[in-house]
């Protein structure tokens, strides 16, 4: 079966063709998403002691941390996925958006790497920053800043690979703007806005403790 990605002489013997629509699958990934949001930013307002931003940060924790342990952990150990023909939604996800890169089709290693990284080393982390924020946790902080830095290197290796292998693996303009672009830009911005802040309250805390320390010496 001839598939759709680009180079076209990628091999993938066995491919089977995407069976769910694209509208279907970003429907059902965008209401999932709006669900766990709502679900977390409902339990969270019970507690008056978090602010509105904290609020904030424990959705975007839950969402990046469930995105990163089923989406991308499913990713990383399926090698096959392209092959499926029942239709599994986590199979037809990885199908649609090789059309944006098809690395993931050829399972590329250095994606295969830092995907299987970041679904075991950073997905179980962003659900604990979620129960760091809403309890007050001394750690908070530091989880977050690590998390994002984090984030942002797997993201620039990502980003870096497919310009030095040529930046060639998208089907059309249109799944290369919106599939590798934009979809992978929230992981640059938002962790950066995070780590500046995270940055800031470390710093501000560490500055506040020498000084007690000064006025009791």
């Amino acid at each position: 079966m001839e598939h759709p990605y680009v180079p076209r002489d990628l091999q993938l013997p066995g491919y089977v063709p995407v069976s769910l629509s694209q509208s279907t699958i970003l429907t059902v990934y965008g209401l999932s998403s709006l669900l766990v949001v709502s679900l977390v930013w409902f339990l969270s307002g019970r507690s008056r002691s978090i602010s509105k931003l904290d609020r904030l940060l424990m959705c975007w924790w839950a969402f990046t941390g469930l995105t990163h342990i089923i989406l991308e952990g499913y990713f990383a150990f399926s090698p096959e996925f392209y092959k499926d023909k029942t239709g599994f939604y986590l199979a037809e996800v990885w199908k649609e958006y090789s059309k944006g890169d098809s690395r993931y089709a050829g399972r590329d290693s250095a994606i295969v790497a830092v995907e299987g990284i970041t679904s075991v080393l950073e997905g179980p982390p962003c659900l604990l920053a979620v129960y760091a924020i809403a309890k007050g946790k001394g750690y908070s902080y530091i989880l977050q800043f690590a998390i994002s830095l984090g984030q942002l290197y797997g993201t620039f290796v990502y980003f870096i690979t497919a310009y030095l292998e040529g930046d060639n693996f998208s089907a059309s303009p249109f799944y290369y703007y919106a599939y590798y672009v934009l979809a992978n830009s929230f992981w640059l911005l938002i962790p950066s806005l995070i780590a500046i802040r995270c940055w800031k309250k470390i710093s501000s805390a560490v500055q506040s403790q020498s000084q007690k320390k000064n006025k009791i010496r």
